[in-house]
């Protein structure tokens, strides 16, 4: 597949009829708390709850239909599981599904809602990805990896495109990264589309594989991370993601456990949004001052919206 503005725009044809076009919100309050404008895209908002959606979307109906005839299989956290299973629904096929033990409850019976299949394994990289090769041996499912695939890359990178048709002036984009698939998607749509803006990743402090793996040219891999935002906690980049974030995206910075929690409280208050801490990661870059936004026109993917309401991160007042 060519790396281009054609591949994106194909992408975004072949999912329309199966996800949402979400809103862009502004608020008052936030911009002048952040000294800056800001638009937020709702992907909170999108089908199966995730702008995973979209690059599942894609993978799925650009399988040939012997492909589809075998299901698919892949291993997720949650979003990217809810949303295939949801995708091979739509398409009639079966979804086999990896899910590390622990995995938040709320994203459990998302999948399940959907038909997914589950197998739980421990947890960690290499657990799930020996779990999901024993599956496609067994069923013959076509891997559609949660984000090292250029077919679930270029279905992230449609959000962009929604993005900057709705709010065309940005000087920046910004984006959380876990294993790289929306910010690789995310990044080729912006610069294709707009050289000129500024694409950002943003990461917890205590996950930062990709803001380690960026800086030193090469994947790096970390132990499995701590982070409040479940997401993110993948350890280590895509190998197809590494080369297209190193050539398209500005930056990419780290946030704490504190400043992810803050941004996801003033998120919900302020956009009246439930949203979960990996979406509040990017607004935790501007509480923290990570780049100078003044009077800038910043846009934020706001990922997801699967809360276990069950185990919120801030203590009652």
């Amino acid at each position: 597949m060519s790396l281009d503005l054609a591949l994106l725009r194909a992408a975004h044809d072949r999912i329309r009829p199966y996800i949402k076009r979400t809103p862009v919100l502004t608020s008052e309050a936030l911009d002048l708390a952040r000294g800056a404008r800001l638009s937020f895209k709702c992907e909170n908002l999108q089908a199966a709850g995730a702008f995973k959606s979209r690059g599942a979307c894609n993978a799925v109906f650009s399988l040939t239909d012997a492909e589809a005839a075998r299901g698919v299989v892949t291993h997720s956290s949650g979003n990217h599981a809810a949303a295939l299973a949801r995708a091979a629904r739509l398409r009639g096929i079966a979804a086999h599904i990896v899910m590390p033990q622990g995995s938040p409850q709320s994203k459990v019976r998302n999948v399940e809602s959907f038909g997914g299949l589950i197998t739980f394994c421990e947890p960690g990289l290499n657990a799930r990805e020996a779990t999901c090769a024993k599956l496609a041996a067994e069923t013959g499912a076509v891997l559609v990896h949660p984000f090292d695939d250029l077919r679930v890359i270029a279905g992230q990178g449609t959000a962009t495109i929604e993005l900057l048709e709705e709010v065309p002036d940005l000087d920046f984009v910004l984006c959380p990264v876990g294993g790289g698939g929306l910010l690789s998607g995310t990044a080729l749509a912006a610069k294709l589309l707009k050289p000129g803006i500024k694409v950002i990743g943003v990461e917890p402090a205590v996950a930062d594989d990709v803001a380690q793996s960026f800086r030193a040219g090469k994947r790096i891999s970390i132990p499995t991370p701590a982070t409040i935002a479940d997401g993110l906690r993948t350890n280590c980049t895509g190998k197809i993601n590494l080369p297209i974030i190193r050539q398209y995206v500005d930056d990419i910075v780290t946030v704490s456990e504190e400043a992810i929690v803050t941004a996801m409280r003033e998120l919900w208050e302020q956009l009246h949004l439930v949203i979960e801490p990996s979406a509040a990661v990017p607004y935790a870059a501007l509480i923290e001052n990570k780049f100078t936004f003044a009077g800038r026109k910043a846009g934020l993917i706001l990922t997801g919206g699967n809360v276990d309401l069950e185990s919120l991160p801030w203590p009652k007042k």
